[in-house]
C-alpha cells in the first residue's frame, strides 16, 4: 500500500486509519442524456424508504460524474459504498450521469394500440465524462496504488450498467 493511503485521518471526534481500496467500479445512473442530476437527488433515490427508494443509509456511490465532466462527491470515501452486491468492501463506486435512451415501442396487438415507453441501455458517456473518469482513476491511484478498474456488469450478468463493456472502452485501464 502506498504511503499516501496509510495516513491516519483525524476528525474532531476520533482518529482512524483509512480503509484499504483495491478497485474502482463504474456505474451509470440509468438516466437519459440531458437529464441533470445532483448527488442530493441520487442520495434521495438511495435513502428514501421503499418502494420509492432503496432505504439505504446514504448514497451508494462515492463519486458522481456529470455530463459536463464535473465530479461531485457522494458517500465519503472512507465509508464502504453500496453499489455492487458483494464487492463494496475495498472498492470505490463511481457513477456517470446517463446510460440509457428513451424509446417508444408500438403495440403489435390490434386491441391495444397504445405505445409503450421503454428505456434501453446505451453508452451515453460524454467525452468530458471519459476525461474526468480517467483523471479520477489517476488521482485515486496516486493515493492507493494501482487499482483494478471494472464496470458493474463485470460482476453480474443481470445488469447492463454502465451500458458498455469496460474492456472495450477502457481497455488500457482494465487490462493491466
Amino acid at each position: 500500500m502506498p504511503r499516501y493511503a496509510r495516513y491516519k485521518i483525524t476528525t474532531r471526534r476520533k482518529r482512524y486509519k483509512m480503509r484499504e481500496i483495491k478497485s474502482i467500479i463504474l456505474h451509470c445512473t440509468a438516466t437519459t442524456l440531458g437529464k441533470v442530476l445532483t448527488v442530493k437527488e441520487v442520495r434521495k433515490w438511495h435513502t428514501d424508504a421503499p418502494p420509492k427508494g432503496r432505504g439505504w443509509s446514504d448514497i451508494g456511490y462515492h463519486f458522481l460524474i456529470h455530463q459536463d465532466g464535473t465530479i461531485e462527491r457522494g458517500r465519503h470515501i472512507d465509508k464502504v459504498g453500496a453499489h455492487t452486491w458483494g464487492n463494496n468492501y475495498g472498492s470505490v463506486g463511481v457513477a456517470y450521469c446517463g446510460g440509457v435512451v428513451k424509446k417508444t415501442k408500438k403495440s403489435l396487438d390490434k386491441d391495444k394500440p397504445k405505445s409503450k415507453t421503454v428505456y434501453e441501455p446505451k453508452d451515453t458517456m460524454t467525452k468530458e465524462q471519459i476525461a474526468s473518469f480517467r483523471n479520477l482513476v489517476g488521482l485515486l491511484e496516486v493515493m492507493f496504488g494501482e487499482l483494478k478498474i471494472r464496470g458493474h456488469n463485470d460482476y453480474t450478468n443481470k445488469k447492463a450498467c454502465p451500458s458498455f463493456k469496460m474492456n472495450e472502452k477502457f481497455g488500457d485501464l482494465t487490462n493491466r
